[in-house]
């Protein structure tokens, strides 16, 4: 199996992007939260080792290639969303069971300290959200309940305040999150289940406080990762039913063009991507969709 995939990381057409393996993490998990902080990547919360409502909170130092766990996130759960901003990180909801019963809760982690403090939860509760910073501010967008919202709240960390802003078009969990070129991209994700997913890339424009559509997404999913990488928008893997998916289609926002990319060396869903120099790192997640089994494998993309 080891064999295999390497050789399928050897055979990438290096025009379309290389992938290798970095140090696994300690804790095999899926559902997880990613964000970065200089040089560093956090993995947070997630579902592993039947525990599904991991607090688990292990970083990733590009520069020394070594990973250390850090102090735990004070309340363990899945699918939490989360973003790196002024050297700190920022989670945002998730679920306290697998895939349901959605929290309010919301914490700011301090690297520097290795503290968590709790900051002012959300208005609702919610799992499954995508969180971007825009010009300051930390956009928390779309999520579920108890079924997908379209909710948009702005968090602004200096006043630790949440405003209302213009609602997604289409309601939508399990999607990504993205800026780039001063807008906020919507992409993919599902109507409740991932037997409902979209291909959906609707655009935010701060300035006028709406959303419009742009070219779809090539691939109908959810459970992805995503990063701006190089100027493009690039979504990786993601689930749906009786399977999981290892494309990499990469999103120009300045020709509304996609492109197909190297894919993953093996389908993944449950995770995130972070950005750190010229390399792309996706840790965790898992092979197979639901959350049955869990990776504690680091893919790094180069392009």
């Amino acid at each position: 199996m080891q064999a295999a995939f390497l050789a399928l990381l050897v055979l990438a057409d290096v025009a379309l992007g290389r992938w290798s393996l970095g140090p696994p993490l300690p804790t095999a998990r899926t559902e997880v939260a990613v964000a970065t902080v200089g040089s560093r990547i956090y993995v947070i919360g997630g579902s592993g080792s039947g525990n599904v409502d991991q607090a688990v909170n292990e970083e990733y130092d590009t520069a020394t290639q070594k990973w250390r766990e850090r102090a735990r996130i004070p309340q363990g759960m899945n699918h939490i969303g989360a973003v790196g901003y002024a050297g700190k990180v920022y989670t945002f909801g998730g679920f306290d069971q697998l895939d349901q019963s959605p929290v309010a809760d919301a914490y700011v982690y301090n690297p520097t300290t290795d503290r968590w403090s709790a900051i002012a939860p959300l208005p609702t509760a919610l799992g499954s959200a995508s969180v971007a910073v825009l010009q300051g501010k930390i956009h928390i967008v779309g999520g579920r309940g108890t079924e997908s919202v379209t909710t948009h709240f702005i968090y602004d960390p200096a006043t630790n305040t949440y405003r209302i802003a213009a609602p997604l078009p289409h309601p939508r969990d399990h999607m990504v999150l993205v800026a780039a070129a001063g807008k906020l991209f919507a992409i993919g994700g599902r109507l409740n289940t991932f037997a409902h997913n979209t291909a959906y890339n609707e655009v935010y424009d701060p300035a006028t406080d709406r959303w419009q559509e742009m070219a779809p997404l090539p691939t109908a999913r959810s459970g992805c990762a995503a990063a701006l990488f190089k100027n493009r928008i690039l979504v990786m893997g993601g689930e749906r039913s009786g399977g999981i998916f290892a494309q990499n289609e990469a999103y120009d926002p300045a020709t509304n063009q996609w492109t197909a990319l190297a894919p993953l060396p093996d389908g993944r869903h449950g995770t995130g991507a972070a950005v750190i120099g010229d390399s792309l790192y996706v840790p965790a997640g898992a092979p197979v969709n639901g959350g049955s089994r869990q990776s504690a494998s680091l893919l790094i993309f180069t392009w």
